[in-house]
């Protein structure tokens, strides 16, 4: 048996019961929700609530799973195994946008084992300072942390103030 981080995005309707109908496969199936991303005030063209859940589960019983979902109903975006299982989230405060952020994002990957799969920025003023929140994902607790200290140097040269870590202790 091999657990695998899945990223599953679904198109629901808007109506009570519709998440769980979704949940409950992935529980019995013995997958282990991580992460769920709902947004009611966003739409799709078919007029549906976009989610997007991410769970470990055993890669054997996915395309189970897959089929399962498809057959009740639940439309299906996209899904993936994800290869990076260790995730943390960091704060970044100061002038994220005039340093290069592009670059300082870059900064996260080791040797294609890590990287910032998730970020959300808020730049209140164009020529004040902005905060980010950036969740990284690797492929091993030690390439984690090998990502989040690069990150760590890259925001000492920019002068950029890191806080580690958000909602997960980093180990």
């Amino acid at each position: 048996m091999s657990d695998v981080l899945i990223t599953l995005s679904v198109e629901l309707e808007d109506r009570p019961g519709q998440l769980l109908k979704v949940l409950q496969p992935i529980s019995g199936m013995g997958g282990n929700i991580v992460g769920i991303v709902h947004q009611r005030g966003k739409k799709t063209p078919l007029n549906r609530l976009p989610v997007e859940i991410s769970f470990k589960m055993d890669s054997e019983k996915v395309q189970k799973l897959i089929d399962e979902l498809k057959s009740l109903g639940i439309i299906i975006r996209s899904f993936n195994e994800v290869r990076l299982t260790a995730t943390t989230s960091v704060l970044l405060i100061g002038h994220l946008i005039h340093t290069d952020i592009s670059d300082t994002i870059s900064s996260i990957d080791v040797d294609g084992e890590a990287e910032c799969v998730e970020m959300h920025v808020s730049m209140p003023e164009i020529s004040g300072p902005s905060t980010a929140i950036i969740t990284i994902s690797a492929s091993g607790k030690e390439k984690l942390k090998e990502a989040v200290e690069k990150l760590k140097e890259v925001c000492r040269k920019k002068e950029i103030i890191l806080i580690e870590p958000v909602n997960e202790e980093l180990v």
